[in-house]
C-alpha cells in the first residue's frame, strides 16, 4: 500500500493531538482559533470538525476558543438538513461557534431559518476572520 503526503500528514497530525507533549497539558493560557470553511465538500466539513474536536482534546475544552466561520458555497452545510448536521449539533454542544456569513447568506437567498439549530449569523464572514486575526487568534484554513 503507497501512502500519499496527505495521508501522512494526517496520521502524523493525529499522533501529535492524541498525545500532546507535557507542556501543552500545563500550559494555563487560552487559547483562541478561527476556523474558515468555504467549501461544501463534507470530506473537509469533517476535517474541519475533527480538527476543533482534537484542538478541545489536546488542550481542554475550557482552555481553547473555537470559532468555525463559513462563507461562500461552505454555507450549504450549514443547513439544517446538511450531511454533517449531527457533528455541527456535537461541536456546538462542545462549545464550537459555528459563525454564517451574513452577506453569503443574503446572496444565496438563505435565511436563518434554514440554518442548523445553534448556527449564528455574523455581518461578514472574512470581516469576522480578520477582527479574529487582529486580536490575536490564531487562523486555520480548511
Amino acid at each position: 500500500m503507497i501512502i500519499t503526503r496527505r495521508q501522512l500528514f494526517a496520521f502524523m497530525t493525529c499522533a501529535v493531538l492524541a498525545f500532546p507533549p507535557a507542556s501543552i497539558a500545563a500550559d494555563k493560557k487560552p487559547h483562541n482559533v478561527v476556523v474558515h470553511v468555504t467549501d461544501s465538500d463534507p470530506g473537509k466539513w469533517n476535517q474541519a470538525l475533527n480538527n476543533s474536536a482534537n484542538l478541545q482534546k489536546a488542550m481542554g475544552k475550557d482552555k481553547v476558543n473555537i470559532e468555525i466561520v463559513v462563507n461562500g458555497p461552505g454555507l450549504d452545510m450549514m443547513k439544517f438538513d446538511s450531511i454533517v448536521a449531527g457533528r455541527m449539533a456535537e461541536a456546538i454542544s462542545n462549545g464550537v461557534e459555528l459563525l454564517a456569513c451574513g452577506a453569503t447568506m443574503k446572496a444565496a437567498n438563505v435565511t436563518e431559518k434554514d440554518l442548523h439549530t445553534g448556527v449564528k449569523v455574523v455581518p461578514g464572514g472574512v470581516v469576522e476572520i480578520m477582527l479574529k486575526q487582529e486580536a490575536g487568534w490564531s487562523y486555520l484554513k480548511i
